[in-house]
């Protein structure tokens, strides 16, 4: 088979509704970082987040490509002790609403659950270029009494402006 005849093939392959869902050995995971030589690590979704490698089967090589941040379907491999799986489909987005809806997607891969990390009390964004102070309530309190306070000081006062300004003017100016 000719090198362009093979790409064709496994591409048509990926491209195919093939949206059946993972077998008990198979696992979703998400690729971290390439590790050269066809290897990929990646991260679980359960709560340890474990990392592993996977290496990419020799048809997928050249044909296909995968970056930081992809979804895979990898079955694991009983050789090797580093390299622990082997990537059987790379999925698309398509594959991911699928398996929402087949309720197989992991929670931790979720965009919703992104989406609300990102939201701070108020269900705004939050700036992520800034750091996030979470204000007490006590320090809202502080604030208003200083407010009445100054408020009080400013009634008694009684200064109209134009007073205010006389004095200013009536000052020598290395009193200003």
């Amino acid at each position: 088979m000719s090198r362009v005849t093979k790409i064709k093939h496994v591409l048509k392959e990926q491209e195919a509704d093939d949206f059946d869902v993972p077998k008990e050995n198979q696992q979703i995971v998400r690729i971290v970082a390439s590790r050269g030589n066809n290897l990929h690590e990646v991260e679980t979704a359960q709560d340890g987040e474990e990392r592993f490698l996977v290496s990419m089967p020799v048809k997928f090589r050249k044909n296909v490509w995968i970056k930081r941040g992809d979804y895979v379907l990898v079955e694991p491999i009983e050789e090797g002790n580093k390299v622990k799986a082997e990537i059987c489909r790379i999925l698309t987005p398509e594959h991911v609403k699928v398996f929402e809806k087949e309720g197989v997607w992991p929670r931790k891969f979720s965009k919703k659950r992104d989406l609300e990390e990102d939201l701070d009390e108020d269900g705004l964004f939050r700036n992520t270029n800034r750091k996030f102070l979470a204000q007490s309530s006590d320090d809202d309190d502080e604030e208003e009494e200083e407010n009445t306070e100054d408020e009080d000081e400013d009634e008694n006062d009684e200064e109209t402006p134009r007073e205010t300004i006389d004095a200013v003017q009536n000052q020598s100016p290395m009193n200003r």
